[in-house]
């Protein structure tokens, strides 16, 4: 009995992780070396390391980082009305026969009508908006020039943990004076908030529930 209450804690303590991810992978790199540069040699000037005083700062290597300004705003909306009224009437009847058997038949009077209408309405609206700041790091350098991005912030209040996630591409001549980079602008871009913590899973439905919910035919 004690194992099975231990799997149980061990189980839902599980639930409770990072919040998967769709940007690209990874979300940091390590400064690629130099290989043109000569190794230390022991002076205060090292080239390897070192970047001329009226060089441009914007980032165009592997491990350099990018502020990127979130400014997403999306609004959507759709309507639709569909209506459909069929009518059919059908009447016979008989009146007399003529040499030929079923007379029974006579007098026989048959009026049918059928009706079908159908009225239908719909509408959607989506509105979301997200604004922010954000440094991410080139993880990969195309043979173009554009730049691979990716990047996370974690933020933790109290039992509560954000995630901000950004990726994409960045064309450099997008990147400002001041390295930055308008979300707008980035091309692919796959931009997350999720959370985790309890008030997050309070907000989902709980697995067996949705088990019952997959299989249930009505």
């Amino acid at each position: 009995m004690k194992f099975i209450f231990s799997l149980f804690f061990l189980l839902t303590a599980g639930c409770s992780t990072v919040p998967p991810t769709n940007v690209h992978q990874p979300m940091t790199a390590r400064p690629s070396p130099r290989f043109d540069m000569p190794n230390a040699n022991g002076a205060i000037y090292q080239a390897a390391s070192s970047r001329p005083l009226f060089e441009d700062r914007r980032a165009r290597y592997v491990g350099d980082t990018i502020t990127v300004k979130i400014t997403e705003s999306t609004t959507a909306s759709t309507k639709s009305n569909n209506k459909l009224d069929k009518s059919n009437t059908a009447t016979a009847s008989v009146t007399g026969f003529s040499g030929l058997p079923g007379k029974g038949l006579l007098g026989l009077d048959l009026n049918a009508k059928s009706a079908n209408a159908f009225s239908g309405k719909g509408e959607a609206a989506n509105n979301n908006i997200f604004t922010g700041n954000m440094t991410v790091t080139v993880i990969d350098v195309m043979p173009n020039g554009n730049l691979l991005v990716s990047g996370e912030k974690q933020v933790a209040i109290g039992a509560e943990q954000e995630f901000v996630r950004i990726s994409g591409i960045v064309n450099p001549s997008f990147v400002d004076a001041f390295n930055i980079v308008e979300s707008s602008k980035i091309a692919d871009a796959r931009i997350e908030y999720k959370s985790s913590g309890q008030i997050s899973e309070g907000n989902l439905m709980p697995w067996l529930a949705r088990f019952f919910l997959n299989v249930m035919p009505f």
